[in-house]
């Protein structure tokens, strides 16, 4: 039987390659979904629900958790404990178990990622990088092989290559982080980095993403106060 998360009003998740992993979860349930939008009864609705992010998102933290060739504690209680606390702990039980399957399944996450992209608005594309470079970070350690699957999973959601960078360096501190954070290199001049920093602050605005529930919008506001540390770093170092 459907669980709470995945009875939760999904949309085009229930279509797809994404569709197929649930599907192939659920067994015989899928098919009155995937028979409804064969028909051409079922219409995806416009806006990402919160239930629908949670599926692609889980799907995406897999592949990354498999990166480095492990699957380490560390990471499993984050994820854990970031499910639990983003989509309540009778859902996390339920995604839980799917990511199980998903750890031990080979899938076509660019396809996936192909889906996501006709789906989501540019801000909860780049909230789920936020989420996937969190994950990356749980063991200690940012690996070369998640930072590259990260980035091939960013350009197959079409993001801008420096927004992606962006978003890492909120988890890869140094003193090249903070132009990074506002997508500005460090020979800008002074009214380059203000402009970069008006465009980042509006890229990146919590409200964007108010629609995924409270705690990814606050993941946003962390993401939203990076940028403003970031430039008042680069205003300090410069004297401005």
């Amino acid at each position: 039987m459907i669980g709470r998360m995945f009875g939760a009003g999904l949309g085009w998740a229930f279509a797809g390659p994404i569709g197929g992993l649930i599907g192939w979860w659920l067994g015989g349930q899928y098919e009155g979904a995937q028979g409804a939008s064969q028909s051409g009864s079922f219409r995806p609705p416009q806006q990402t629900s919160s239930s629908d992010f949670a599926i692609a998102l889980l799907v995406l933290v897999a592949a990354v958790m498999k990166a480095d060739g492990k699957v380490t504690k560390n990471e499993l209680d984050y994820v854990k404990q970031f499910l639990i606390k983003s989509f309540g702990r009778d859902n996390a039980q339920e995604m839980l178990v799917l990511l199980k399957n998903l750890l031990e399944q080979d899938y076509p996450i660019y396809e996936v990622a192909g889906q996501i992209n006709s789906h989501m608005s540019t801000a909860e594309k780049l909230q789920l990088m936020h989420v996937l470079y969190g994950i990356s970070q749980a063991d200690g350690h940012v690996h070369a092989s998640e930072v590259e699957l990260i980035r091939e999973i960013g350009q197959h959601l079409q993001l801008n290559t420096a927004d992606v960078d962006a978003i890492m360096a909120i988890f890869v501190k140094n003193t090249q982080s903070y132009y990074k954070l506002l997508e500005i290199d460090p020979t800008a001049s002074d009214q380059e980095i203000k402009r970069a920093y008006r465009s980042m602050a509006t890229k990146f605005h919590p409200d964007k993403v108010q629609h995924l529930g409270p705690d990814f919008q606050k993941m946003a506001e962390e993401k939203f106060k990076a940028i403003n540390e970031a430039y008042q770093q680069i205003k300090t170092e410069r004297g401005m």
